[in-house]
């Protein structure tokens, strides 16, 4: 079985401002888009147990003309402030990954 990785040519993830975490995933064809958007194994359930959230909070948006989804979260510390441990957001795309496309 594939991973997001192997489908993807860009993963990654960004502050939204210094309360909330977006991810985007940008895939290589528009097949690998159409086959991970119509299995929904990127979804609110996925991240909120993943980044410990409720569902309710996770925003997930299927970009049909640029073969994309965009994930959007709550940041766990607001950006700066002395317990956060990746101020620009850019290293918590690493679950993604490696999540099994089928």
């Amino acid at each position: 079985m594939a991973r997001l990785w192997q489908v993807s040519k860009l993963i990654r993830s960004k502050n939204a401002g210094p309360f909330e975490l977006t991810f985007d995933v940008i895939f290589k064809d528009r097949e690998s888009y159409e086959r991970v958007r119509d299995a929904g194994i990127i979804n609110a359930e996925w991240f909120a147990r993943t980044y410990q959230l409720t569902p309710e909070v996770v925003q997930i948006i299927n970009y049909d003309a640029a073969s994309a989804i965009k994930i959007t979260i709550p940041r766990p510390t607001i950006s700066g402030d002395v317990d956060d441990t990746d101020v620009f957001g850019g290293q918590q795309h690493g679950p993604l990954v490696d999540l099994e496309v089928p």
